[in-house]
């Protein structure tokens, strides 16, 4: 077969891009903005780009076009292919037909942590034997891909809650035949999408309610949005649920949690017996969080706890999850894609255990949909509690952001910042932040770096002028 890619050079598309090549056929795309990382990804698989949106595109006699969920009604090539009346498809529903379906199938879902805990899932069924294939939305370290194909029976794959296509309204996770579903937390999130948190519950309740009974669904009960959905599906639901977290009353828990050493140290107890202990360098309780329904997952799939340790000690996490980039002078730049004021406070609260002893700088950048808006004004001021000094950029495309409402006004999130007694201002963009840093740096600063964007380079910057100035 011929596939199509328009939208190529997104991370999901990208990878689908090269998941169908691995299995033999013939793959193109088209994108507007083809950059590194994904552009030379692409073009090291060999796979062919077309640069721009064009009517023309469509003469390139693809059997299947699939359309990416960045691309809407108006984009000339996916007028065309309507107007010729080809056929296409969305990147979730080729992922499913193509490489889901038949397949033991794990999908993690989740406001928060999705990236992460898919990655180690697909390591421990990796170390558990099950040679699986992945799908996930970040590169992991461990098999330095964000994808892979084998002919194994296993799936994993990261369920994202985002929409599929400008025909296709659902989540990405409906497409995704989860045997078992890992939902960690909800909370509101996608406000370009999503008008409120009950129409965000409504999704992760129709995910849950995929889950066939000879299935798991396993559920994150310290998230409370998640024990309502729990609680409002009371007798709907047809399916084995496992419950977790560090709840007196989840079935499974991590108890004992000891983060003093080098490594995490906690106990996993089950319906209230000691089931195992295990470690992890992971930092931070949501990481032990994400190891524990990982744990359950696996057991599920019958894998050794001797086999979850064995990964456990091996896994490289993520590119972009509280990553060292490098240290220069005695000053650590860490690298993270937190954009959520649940996932920045979680972040720097897990730094803040891990350097306790050092000056902790966040460097946020508002890029995300729903970050530029005012609707986390509030919650972004209590999210650097665990800072000594923040630095917050300014909105990104503010322009772009005005269209969907009130944008987040980052003069009044400095002052509030200020009123919990730290340092905190703000900067337009990656240079004058790196400027205004160069001369306040000390050694022992650790920079928490945080967007989900390349934020102008400014990791490779800040570690650039530590380095030669």
């Amino acid at each position: 077969m011929h596939y199509h890619l328009i939208g190529i050079c997104g991370t999901a598309m990208a990878s689908l891009a090269g998941m169908l090549q691995s299995q033999g056929h013939r793959v193109t795309g088209s994108d507007q903005n083809v950059y590194p990382p994904m552009s030379t990804q692409l073009a090291a698989l060999g796979i062919e780009i077309l640069n721009g949106y064009r009517p023309e595109n469509a003469d390139i006699g693809a059997d299947v076009t699939v359309v990416g969920n960045a691309i809407s009604r108006g984009n000339p090539e996916l007028e065309e292919v309507l107007n010729r009346k080809y056929l296409y498809r969305s990147q979730a529903e080729i992922v499913k037909e193509e490489f889901i379906r038949g397949r033991h199938s794990l999908v993690v879902a989740g406001t928060h942590g999705k990236t992460t805990t898919t990655s180690l899932a697909a390591w421990i069924c990796e170390v558990g034997g099950l040679d699986p294939s992945f799908l996930v939305g970040g590169i992991v370290q461990n098999f330095d891909a964000s994808f892979r194909v084998t002919s194994g029976r296993h799936f994993v794959i990261e369920g994202d809650e985002y929409d599929t296509a400008y025909f296709d309204k659902k989540p990405k996770f409906m497409h995704y035949l989860p045997e078992i579903a890992i939902v960690g937390n909800i909370e509101f999130d996608h406000a370009d999408i999503y008008r409120d948190l009950q129409e965000i519950k409504f999704q992760f309740s129709r995910l849950m309610n995929l889950v066939p009974g000879n299935g798991r669904l396993i559920a994150g009960i310290d998230s409370p949005v998640v024990r309502e959905v729990l609680d409002e599906m009371d007798g709907k639901l047809f399916t084995n649920v496992e419950s977790f977290g560090l709840s007196d009353d989840a079935k499974w828990q991590a108890r004992y949690i000891d983060f003093t050493g080098d490594v995490t140290r906690f106990t996993v107890f089950r319906d209230g017996t000691s089931w195992g202990e295990f470690e992890t360098h992971l930092i931070g309780e949501f990481n032990v969080r994400n190891c524990l329904s990982v744990i359950i997952a696996a057991d599920t799939w019958g894998i050794s706890k001797e086999k979850i340790q064995q990964a456990l000690d091996t896994f490289k996490s993520v590119k972009r999850r509280m990553e060292v980039r490098g240290v220069e002078r005695g000053v650590t730049v860490i690298d993270d894609f937190a954009h959520h004021p649940t996932a920045v406070e979680e972040t720097l609260k897990a730094l803040r255990m891990k350097y306790s002893r050092n000056r902790l700088i966040a460097v946020f950048e508002p890029r995300t949909w729903s970050s530029r808006l005012a609707v986390f004004q509030e919650p972004y001021a209590k999210a650097f509690a665990y800072a000594d000094y923040v630095i917050i950029a300014g909105v990104y495309n503010t322009a772009k952001a005005s269209e969907l409402g009130k944008v987040l006004d980052v003069d009044e999130l400095v002052a509030d910042i200020q009123l919990q007694g730290k340092t905190a201002m703000s900067f337009p963009d990656a240079d004058s932040i790196v400027e205004h840093l160069t001369p306040e740096f000390r050694e022992g600063d650790v920079v928490a770096i945080m967007s989900n964007g390349g934020f102008g380079g400014i990791h490779d910057k800040v570690l650039d002028v530590l380095k030669y100035h």
